[in-house]
């Protein structure tokens, strides 16, 4: 089967829209990426010290986003609140095998979005394109341990846990577990 990622669609809930990302969400997307808790969340980060020490500026996201409206073996969309119209985040299907017909997918939510059921609704309106529109059969994630309102969130859109990997990152010297999760198509429907 072949598994139309050159396809950007508009998937619209009743919190979020998610859409192909444009020039103008640079500047929210790469405020969202500078939140520490973005980068502790994400383990973009070894360290309170790194994180706190790097600044993602426009420029710097500019070629990866903007390549990415074209890529046609992953879909990066941003997340936009319906409520105030703001780009709060971006969640991507990557990491694609279409051996497998499986990817990953991931999220980001920075503060303006948190705590409202936007990252959860986002998660099933993207993970539902990719099991039933593009017509994957596998899609994954990983979830730090210290990371438990993402697992329920990702629980509530259809995600099933598989395993934890122990010890598997370091932040702050400390080691974290990582957790498997995933969606089939043949899972029963959140």
């Amino acid at each position: 089967m072949t598994h139309d990622f050159a396809t950007k669609p508009v998937l619209t809930g009743v919190r979020v829209t998610l859409r192909p990302f444009e020039e103008a969400d640079l500047p929210a997307i790469a405020a969202v990426l500078n939140d520490p808790e973005v980068g502790r969340l994400t383990m973009s980060y070894t360290s309170t010290a790194d994180l706190e020490a790097d600044h993602t500026g426009v420029e710097d996201v500019r070629e990866f986003y903007l390549r990415n409206t074209t890529a046609t073996d992953r879909l990066d969309l941003a997340i936009v609140d319906n409520a105030s119209g703001a780009v709060v985040g971006e969640a991507v299907l990557n990491d694609y095998d279409p051996n497998a017909s499986s990817c990953n997918f991931r999220i980001l939510i920075g503060p303006a979005g948190r705590g409202r059921g936007l990252g959860t609704e986002a998660t099933r309106l993207i993970t539902d394109h990719g099991l039933d529109v593009i017509g994957l059969h596998r899609i994954g994630l990983d979830v730090f341990s210290f990371n438990p309102a993402g697992r329920r969130a990702y629980e509530k859109a259809g995600f099933v846990f598989e395993g934890t990997k122990r010890d598997a990152a370091i932040f702050d010297g400390e080691r974290i577990d990582e957790h498997f999760m995933s969606r089939l198509a043949t899972d029963p429907r959140p």
